[in-house]
């Protein structure tokens, strides 16, 4: 009889000799040469099983832990809540969810824990995520919550971790749970975070995000490890009725006659070296060859540091920072988040306008701190970079300022949807987009719209 064992990320397949793998022909299982047993990716354990089951060969599951938590939840899930619920459980319970930021992903899944009742890894991007996913999972089941990162390593029937904790622990532990959830599982299509479904045995997987395809195409090698997209809707199928309206108002600013000159100046020294360089910048796996010629290639060095002074001109323009002013003095009674790329120009903009900041530098305790102010209001208004994209429980807001991003898509639907959600009067939201005017940064706009 075979047996299946969970063994170092992988599932160990006793009882067939090496001359019977290629004959058996199961999914995943080669041979291995150095255990001299027969073995199979982790994640191909729900296939392995339902291969064996459909051919009636005996084996003994060592592996499947046998958990019934016997689970309920609170939620009154909304129409399109229960089809995306609906849509995972009729593949198989596998698939990704893409639903825009606000939405309620994680009354979704809090639902399929319920529904499946077994043990169940979360595996989130970030420590602030990984709180306030246990905070809701304990409140809201009445049960112990593990959690593996941000300090600590305790394992329960439900666990929390962070990537970083799960790709370090998978090995371990991967045969221990029935369900994973992989809340912005983007972040799956990185090369290292890929183990991580890799090295678990779980049947049952759920992906959610705002923003499933990747520029790079990893979105392909996360249908092959969680399951394809099953279920999308986009900010404006929710507008009105579960999420806030909202407007964009794009807003052209000019670059001052010394602003123009040395951006004019930077920008053709870029442009003058693509011509010769076989770099056509149409994707960014361009940027990346440019950023290894200029190991080597002076030239290629003076184009890439002449880009990004180029870049820098265009995001920090004087007239944005004027703007700006007449935007806050507008909307005195609103709550707005500010979004920059560069930490410099958050610094400038809170001494210019008294914002508190949020940046990559500000201490996790001081960060909570200041959002907790934002969320009593406290205070009305904040500036970050990059730092609330995603991956931070921050507080309703009804205004954003896009100074300056990046041409992503995502980075864009973010920020959108963190003036998104409901407003207890019906308010719409809104969202302004400061763009320097016949610059690159035109282009950078319309692709992320």
């Amino acid at each position: 009889m075979l047996t299946l064992t969970f063994e170092d990320g992988t599932v160990r397949v006793g009882g067939l000799a090496e001359s019977d793998v290629s004959a058996a022909d199961l999914p995943g299982v080669a041979w291995d040469d150095r255990g001299l047993v027969a073995r199979a990716p982790a994640y191909r354990y729900a296939d392995l099983r339902a291969s064996l089951d459909e051919r009636g060969l005996d084996y003994e599951d060592r592996i499947r832990p046998e958990t019934n938590l016997n689970l309920s939840h609170a939620y009154d899930l909304r129409d399109y809540q229960r089809g995306a619920l609906d849509a995972w459980h009729a593949n198989d319970e596998r698939g990704v969810l893409e639903l825009p930021t606000g939405a309620g992903k994680t009354v979704v899944a809090v639902a399929a824990i319920a529904a499946l009742g077994g043990s169940t890894l979360i595996v989130v991007p970030t420590v602030d995520l990984l709180n306030q996913w246990r905070r809701e999972l304990e409140t809201e089941f009445d049960i112990s919550v593990g959690q593996f990162g941000g300090g600590e390593q305790t394992q329960e029937a439900i666990t929390v971790s962070t990537y970083d904790s799960a790709y370090l622990r998978a090995d371990d532990v991967g045969g221990d749970f029935e369900f994973v959830v992989f809340d912005e599982v983007h972040h799956l299509g990185g090369e290292g975070y890929r183990d991580v479904a890799r090295l678990l045995t779980a049947p049952a997987r759920l992906g959610l995000t705002a923003t499933f395809e990747r520029p790079d195409g990893a979105h392909e090698v996360i249908a092959d490890l969680v399951g394809p997209k099953v279920y999308d809707l986009s900010v404006d199928d929710l507008a009105g009725d579960h999420l806030a309206e909202y407007e964009v108002r794009r807003i052209e600013v000019d670059l001052t006659p010394a602003e123009r000159e040395r951006y004019e100046e930077a920008q053709g020294t870029f442009v003058d070296y693509l011509k010769t360089s076989n770099l056509s910048f149409r994707s960014g796996s361009d940027y990346q060859k440019l950023v290894m010629r200029s190991g080597t290639d002076p030239r290629a060095r003076e184009a890439l540091l002449a880009k990004q002074r180029a870049r820098r001109i265009m995001m920090n323009a004087d007239q944005k920072v004027e703007t700006l002013g007449r935007i806050l003095d507008r909307h005195c009674d609103d709550r707005v988040i500010v979004f920059t790329a560069h930490t410099d120009l958050v610094y400038r903009l809170s001494e210019r306008y008294l914002l508190p900041a949020i940046t990559s530098e500000t201490a996790a305790s001081d960060r909570r701190e200041l959002l907790e102010r934002f969320r009593d209001g406290t205070y009305s208004r904040v500036v970050t970079a990059n730092v609330l994209d995603e991956g931070v429980d921050v507080p309703d807001a009804n205004v954003a300022v896009l100074l300056a991003g990046s041409g992503s898509e995502r980075e864009f639907t973010q920020r959108l949807g963190r003036v998104l959600r409901p407003k207890t009067d019906g308010g719409a939201a809104i969202l302004y987009e400061l763009v320097s005017a016949e610059t690159a940064e035109e282009r950078v706009a319309q692709r992320r719209r």
